[in-house]
């Protein structure tokens, strides 16, 4: 299975609060698609820490290359 991408897990996350918002599901399939959506989240808040991380040591980085 490839990897998930940072894009696809927000546009299923996307899809997921609006079918939790438009209601109509059974709670069952409401838990799952609650369990997804928390697991997608965690996965984003993940990747953006390791970007942001990347970006902190890539400036320092420069930074010490220009003094």
């Amino acid at each position: 299975m490839e990897p998930m991408q940072y894009e696809t897990a927000v546009k299923r996350l996307e899809e997921i609060v609006a079918l939790l918002e438009k209601g109509g599901q059974t709670l069952d399939e409401s838990v799952r698609l609650f369990e997804e959506g928390a697991t997608l989240a965690a996965f984003c808040n993940k990747a953006l820490k390791e970007a942001e991380l990347k970006i902190t040591k890539l400036s320092e980085a420069g930074d010490e290359n220009d003094g």
